[in-house]
């Protein structure tokens, strides 16, 4: 596609990015929650955020959920959702001791790099997990093979990595890091390690691919980036690194529309718009009237790719709604069940 032509001086407009928000993974996740509630009555129990994002799970809260950070805060017996970031077998052991009901929401994408994970492990490879320590996705896929795993958080930790056989060494990544950054990890690591191998597709997902080139399309023509997610969101930070990296001359990450600060529109003809994969249109539909009111009235679509992948829903939920005569195909959310966080709605915040 082709990046945006410059603003005509003195105007004010809005860049939209597209692809963004939602994915599949975090359609088919929040889509689980929302038919659990449904199904089976509140309470629903949730290990850790569902997906990463204040509003949504916040949302999911008011209908019943509860979100809990450790598999054994939920009473024994009782029925608990694994986020879509995934966790690690010894979660999985712990609900069975538990006696706990799982459905488990992990993203497909996710889960494809665990087995990638459970594969190399068996063939005796050492695995070089580029990621982020702490995140949970990291901590799930990690947990997959923890005597064969070494985590790589940036170029800079290349150095200090050290493996048994450097004939027999591969890397996977996290699903939600920077391309740029990952490839640049994957560079010095093949430097260190020249036969290292690549995994067997890409790891870093679709959608996060696509939103960041979409940003990088629009970025070296907008004064200010304003992504629309929240700060524990891996994927959402690093569309504002982007948009600095490709030229933006300023960005913010930002939850609600009132977070914008109007400092930020000083001298600013255009402002770039987009969103984290786990955040839901309203929200972003927030910021544009809120930059509508303040003279931003052109909103100009800067379209990078199509997406129209949907994942089926866990398998044991889905057998227990096609049980109670509910619809069993593949689902998308209803842009309409994650209200905005105004009027009525704000009380969620």
């Amino acid at each position: 596609m082709d990046a945006p032509a410059p603003a005509e001086p003195g105007t004010k407009r809005v860049l939209l990015a597209a692809p963004r928000g939602y994915c599949a993974g975090v359609d088919r996740a929040v889509v689980t929650v929302e038919k659990a509630l449904e199904l089976y009555g509140p309470p629903i129990y949730v290990r850790k955020e569902i997906v990463h994002n204040k509003h949504v799970v916040r949302t999911l809260e008011k209908r019943g959920a509860i979100f809990v950070d450790e598999t054994n805060e939920v009473p024994e017996g009782a029925r608990v959702i694994f986020s879509a970031h995934g966790v690690s077998p010894a979660v999985h052991e712990e609900a069975r001791q538990l006696s706990l009901q799982t459905i488990d929401a992990t993203c497909p994408l996710v889960t494809k790099v665990h087995r990638e994970a459970v594969r190399f492990a068996s063939e005796d490879y050492d695995i070089l997990l580029v990621g982020h320590e702490g995140h949970e996705e990291v901590e799930g896929t990690a947990g997959e093979a923890p005597d064969h795993i070494t985590l790589v958080e940036s170029p800079e930790h290349v150095d200090a990595v050290e493996v048994r056989d450097p004939d027999k060494v591969v890397w996977l990544s996290q699903t939600t890091l920077s391309v740029d950054e990952t490839m640049e990890t994957v560079r010095r690591l093949r430097e260190k390690f020249p036969k290292l191998q690549d995994p067997p597709s890409d790891d870093i997902c679709y959608a996060t691919q696509n939103r960041q080139v979409a940003v990088k399309q629009m970025a070296a023509e907008c004064d200010l980036m304003i992504v629309v997610g929240s700060q524990n969101s891996s994927n959402s930070k690093r569309l504002v690194e982007v948009a600095l990296e490709y030229g933006t001359k300023d960005g913010h990450l930002v939850d609600y529309a009132d977070e914008v600060q109007e400092s930020w529109l000083e001298g600013v003809s255009t402002v770039g718009v987009t969103s984290g994969a786990s955040v839901p249109e309203i929200l972003v539909r927030d910021v544009l009237d809120w930059l509508a009111e303040r003279g931003y009235e052109d909103v100009q679509a800067v379209t990078a790719a199509e997406e129209s992948l949907l994942f089926a829903l866990p398998t044991e939920l889905r057998k227990d709604l096609k049980a109670a005569g509910h619809e069993v195909n593949k689902v998308r959310h209803d842009p309409n069940g994650i209200p905005s966080g105004r009027g009525e709605e704000s009380q969620l915040r």
